[in-house]
């Protein structure tokens, strides 16, 4: 009976711990910038068109932080509880969440953090401000949650700042700071940022591009995204464009755990 009982123990230990295992977030990604990264593909006139394309289908290891600060499975618009104040509509989150897990077979659940803005300086998210704090915030209560690993933060803003030449000249410093703040105040030193440079801008788009293009800074991968598709109002990615985005983060991602493994 004694010997009975013990096993009937392990069984219920091993499938309680089994069950902790497969709960667990085991790759998160932080997403944070403003518009373009929160999203506005299909989004004309302040109205989404719901329109969702296949690569931003809803996956079940595809789990988001939503704004209570709980994992729910994740769906578009991924930041409409976080980016309130705008109609968010297609980003480049799911789309990059889809592509990798279509692409690997070995990453298992993978669990997105929104943290984007709408119209935000790169000032606005220097240590100490409100952006900065919620992402810090978030970022800490992703990890302790489910023991998940932090694997990268992607990024995607600057738009705000080509409009004066004074917040363009100062981009690269501002940046190079809150990358560095980032890293230290979450506790990853080495923390991979995946950034976008710029597809569109005002008066100084081309400086702030520079930037984006030679950080200057270990561990951080720029993609490209000049080029794709606009909105009409060229300044916002159309939803095809945030779906090849997306791609593009995805496969930065994976080339870079692949010269680092």
């Amino acid at each position: 009976m004694a010997k009975f009982m013990v096993v009937l123990l392990m069984i219920m230990a091993l499938s309680y711990f089994t069950a902790i295992a497969n709960s667990q977030v085991k790759n998160i990604f932080l997403l944070a910038g403003q518009s373009n990264m929160s999203g506005l593909g299909g989004v004309v006139n302040n109205t989404w068109d719901g329109i969702i394309p296949p690569e931003c289908s809803p996956n079940p290891a595809i789990l988001k932080l939503d704004a209570k600060l709980q994992w729910v499975e994740a769906t578009e618009p991924l930041h409409a509880d976080i980016d309130a104040n705008v109609t968010c509509g297609i980003g480049p989150g799911m789309p990059f969440a889809n592509s990798l897990l279509n692409k690997t077979s070995f990453l298992g659940e993978v669990g997105l953090v929104p943290c984007a803005m709408a119209g935000n300086r790169i000032s606005q998210w220097q240590k100490g401000t409100f952006l900065y704090n919620q992402l810090v915030m978030r970022a800490k209560a992703a990890a302790v949650q489910e023991c998940g690993v932090t694997r990268a933060m992607l990024w995607y803003q600057g738009e705000s700042d080509t409009t004066l030449l004074s917040n363009a000249n100062a981009y690269k410093g501002k940046m190079q700071q809150f990358f560095t703040d980032l890293r230290s105040d979450v506790g990853i030193p080495d923390l991979l940022i995946i950034q976008v440079a710029l597809a569109s801008g005002t008066n100084y788009t081309d400086i702030v591009r520079e930037a984006q293009l030679n950080p200057d800074l270990a561990n951080v991968v720029t993609v490209d995204a000049w080029g794709l598709e606009l909105h009409k109002d060229n300044l916002h990615l159309t939803a095809s464009s945030q779906v090849l985005l997306g791609h593009m983060m995805a496969d930065a991602y994976l080339q870079t755990i692949s010269t680092t493994s």
